[in-house]
Formats: structure tokens, C-alpha cells, sequence
């Protein structure tokens, strides 16, 4: 008899944790990822350059500014809607390094050539080794760095006009000013 009504109670017991795990999960923002890299240097890397196959950037190459990196696809639909955010803020200065995700190199030359092309620095990750040693889940995700190259925020969806002013153009000019750079 004890059998039984375990055997009836059980569906209530799996209910009730699953009700607890979705009860707990609301109101978190989705878009902020932790990620185990804030804080900490950039992965080294050695990749290609995606605009000149020929030219080897590493992570030493990213340093000396702040920097906005853009992980970016032309598979992804997301990164096309955030594209003119991305001409705007190149265009106002802001020093931008996309990295070109698990993408074929000929299609994101032309996607650039057609769209315009925001970035100062461009790398060709093919394989997605960078993307995977900064933890990216896919495309767009946008990191800050500071001059000397630590990782100070992630953000995870589609850059938008307001998540710049909000959230990312705030953190880019304390970091301007930490370098003693003038926004």
C-alpha cells in the first residue's frame, strides 16, 4: 500500500520541483550570462586577419585601448539588425574589433563590403577556438576590455542604441577615462 500512494505522490513531487525551478528563474535578465572571464585577460590567441588571410593578429595586438569586440555572423539574423549600430558607433569613435564567428570567410567579406565595415581590427575565427575560449554561445555577443585587455562585461543578444547608451557606452568612457583617453 506504502508503494502505491509513493507511486502517486511522485508526479506531485516532480511538479512542485519543477514549479520551484521556474518560480526562481523569473525576472532574471536572460541577455546577462555570468562569465567566468570577467576580470580576467583576454584568451591568448593566434588567428587570422578576415578581411587579409595572410595577416596573424593576436591578443597582444588588442591592447593599448579600450575596445568594444563583436563576435558577429553572417548567419546570424540578430547581427544583421545590430549591423547599423555598429557603423554608427565606429563612426563616432569608438574603437570596435569584430570577430568573425564559425562563418566562411568569402560571404562575411562581402556582407562588410555591402553593409560597411565597423571594424578597426577583424579576425577570421573559422573554428571557433576564440569563441570558445571566451565562453561565446553564439552570435552577437559583445565583450568591453580595457587597454591592458581584461575582460570588464559581456553582453549576450543585440546591440541596440539603447543597451549602448544604457549599459555598454557608460562602461566604454570610464574606461577611456581610466586610460587617460578623451571620449
Amino acid at each position: 500500500m506504502k508503494q502505491r500512494s509513493l507511486l502517486f505522490a511522485l508526479p506531485l513531487l516532480v511538479f512542485i520541483a519543477v514549479a520551484v525551478f521556474l518560480l526562481n528563474s523569473l525576472g532574471k535578465n536572460t541577455q546577462e550570462l555570468p562569465s567566468a572571464l570577467v576580470g580576467k585577460p583576454l584568451p591568448i590567441f593566434k588567428l587570422y586577419g578576415l578581411l587579409d588571410a595572410q595577416q596573424e593578429i593576436t591578443d597582444k595586438q588588442l591592447l593599448g585601448k579600450p575596445a568594444m569586440i563583436n563576435i558577429w555572423a553572417t548567419w546570424c539574423p540578430s547581427c544583421l539588425v545590430e549591423h547599423p549600430v555598429l557603423n554608427q558607433l565606429a563612426k563616432e569613435g569608438v574603437h570596435i574589433i569584430g570577430i568573425n564567428y564559425k562563418d566562411n570567410r568569402e560571404l562575411a567579406v562581402q556582407y562588410l563590403t555591402a553593409r560597411g565595415n565597423p571594424f578597426a581590427i577583424s579576425v577570421f575565427d573559422d573554428q571557433g577556438l576564440l569563441g570558445f575560449d571566451l565562453g561565446v554561445y553564439g552570435a552577437p555577443e559583445t565583450f568591453m576590455i580595457d587597454a591592458q585587455g581584461v575582460i570588464r562585461e559581456r553582453f549576450v543578444g543585440v546591440l541596440t542604441e539603447t543597451v549602448w547608451r544604457e549599459k555598454l557606452g557608460p562602461l566604454y568612457n570610464q574606461l577611456l577615462n581610466e586610460a587617460g583617453v578623451k571620449p
